[in-house]
């Protein structure tokens, strides 16, 4: 039996970008102030032994000037007890503090408080050099008679009680933890100003993934960002539904167009093998039949055209082509195609040769279809009058096709070159997918260049095809190439 193979991974656990910044924050927040008090909690220690250190030696140098020395041998005044008495007010002291007097063999002279020559020997090292045990420190002054060093006096205290006690960690402790309190709700609510509206957004695309599109983004911040995040997705929300609703009568459009003539032959072709109408009649509705078929398979065409195109298998050639005889090539034939309905096209271009980097092929493509459009647009019993303006403008050549047909309305203006559109006006008229703008516009980008509405009005429409102009650096010798084959009446898609 085959066993199913199964990702023994799971998923990470996600959290909110409220949790996760303000979680991380805090922590960093932690163990930075952790360190900084550290660091001041070794200074205030250091600082305090230094300084009651110095206070001790202060100490010493006094008791030291008040012991009289006779005979080479150590006096201690009587009133050395209530003179120390009153200067351990300046220490923080402890059952550790005290102050000895050696003479020169290291007898102990006086003690405060009182001791024997044993304790002496507990607290001093056997050099009687520095204190025995680490946990204290001290400080010792000579007892000198002329040049000649008779005693010494030892001031003795804890390293405990002259750095810091439990009050001073619990302030230190209490700073800290209200700074970092402070900092961490600083950027709580930095963190919630931030999240809140990628919040809605997040909660917004979800609406959209599923298939809601009426999204109301009701926020403002000064956040420059922000608001251009806001802005945008807005406007894309917008844009999704527009297409959504596009493809949706889209759909329908394509849909009745090639049903349209499909019922159009079914039902011509049912009257004559049905006998309804006379041998002659039956050979005309036979005509229309075989139009009706020609209108759909150039509309599925189109939309096969399209599709290779949106697809990328549709190669466009970049060789140089003189624009102006290919244009003029391309209004002769045109003109051949549609000697029925009389148009006239009108060339304006400078006298000297004008080179693009281009496929004629495709360049013929977009042209055509612009004159098709223009042709379906004018008026019943009107004839058709084009001016075409070739130009030059930097590196660019521009080719403007002016009709005179009814133009295009505003609200179409914006809209022209979507797939699948056709605006009212056109939909009355004429039988399409709404392809060809779309279609000639990629063309004209795969090409390098650009298709655009200049203007519309009632008096007519001004479309603009814009092509790379040829610099002889570019290629050392391209043999020049315009394409004489047949141009089909088409129409407009």
């Amino acid at each position: 039996m085959d066993r199913q193979l199964t990702s023994s991974t799971k998923p990470k656990r996600t959290t909110s970008i409220l949790s996760h910044w303000t979680l991380r924050y805090f922590l960093i927040l932690c163990i930075g102030f952790s360190v900084i008090a550290a660091g001041a909690l070794y200074w205030i220690r250091t600082t305090s032994i230094e300084k009651s250190l110095k206070t001790a030696e202060l100490l010493g140098w006094e008791i030291a000037d008040r012991v009289a020395v006779k005979d080479h041998k150590l006096q201690v005044p009587p009133d050395l007890n209530t003179i120390v008495s009153s200067r351990e007010k300046l220490f923080n002291t402890d059952n550790y503090f005290c102050v000895m007097v050696l003479d020169n063999n290291n007898k102990l002279i006086f003690s405060q408080p009182k001791m024997q020559q044993e304790d002496v020997y507990y607290r001093l090292s056997d050099d009687f050099l520095e204190p025995r045990n680490s946990k204290y420190a001290g400080v010792t002054v000579d007892i000198a008679d002329g040049n000649q060093t008779i005693g010494k006096v030892w001031v003795m205290q804890s390293k405990q009680s002259i750095t810091f006690g439990p009050e001073t960690v619990w302030l230190v402790a209490l700073i800290f933890g209200g700074l970092i309190l402070c900092g961490w709700f600083t950027i709580y609510l930095l963190s919630s100003k931030l999240s809140r509206p990628i919040r809605q957004v997040a909660y917004a695309a979800e609406q959209i993934r599923g298939g809601n599109y009426d999204v109301n983004l009701d926020i403002k911040t000064r956040e420059r960002e922000m608001n251009e995040l806001v802005g945008s997705f807005g406007d894309m929300a917008t844009r999704l539904r527009q297409l959504e609703e596009w493809r949706a009568l889209s759909l329908a459009g394509v849909s009745h167009e090639l049903k349209t003539p499909v019922t159009s032959i079914k039902g011509l072709v049912m009257a004559v093998r049905d006998d309804v109408v006379s041998p002659q009649e039956g050979k005309e509705f036979l005509d229309i039949a075989l139009k009706e078929s020609e209108r759909m398979e150039r509309m599925i065409a189109d939309l096969l055209d399209y599709n290779a195109m949106t697809a990328g298998s549709v190669a466009v050639r970049k060789e140089r082509t003189d624009l102006k005889l290919l244009v003029g090539e391309i209004i002769y034939q045109w003109k051949i195609a549609y000697e029925e309905h009389m148009p006239e096209v009108q060339l304006h271009a400078p006298s000297d040769a004008l080179y693009v980097m281009g496929d004629a092929l495709r360049i013929q493509q977009i042209i055509v279809n612009l004159l098709n459009n223009g042709l379906h647009a004018t008026m019943p019993g009107q004839q058709a009058l084009f001016h075409m303006h070739l130009r030059v403008e930097e590196d660019m050549l521009h080719v403007d096709v002016q009709d005179n047909g009814t133009g295009i309305s505003i609200e179409d203006q914006r809209n022209i070159f979507e797939r699948f559109y056709r605006g009212e006006l056109k939909k009355r008229r004429n039988r399409g997918l709404g392809l060809g703008l779309t279609y000639s516009r990629l063309l004209a980008q795969e090409q390098g260049g650009t298709l655009t509405l200049v203007s519309s009005s009632p008096d007519g429409s001004t479309f603009r095809l814009s092509l790379p102009r040829w610099i002889a650096q570019q290629e050392a010798s391209i043999p020049e190439k315009t394409y004489r084959s047949p141009v089909k009446a088409k129409s407009a898609l």
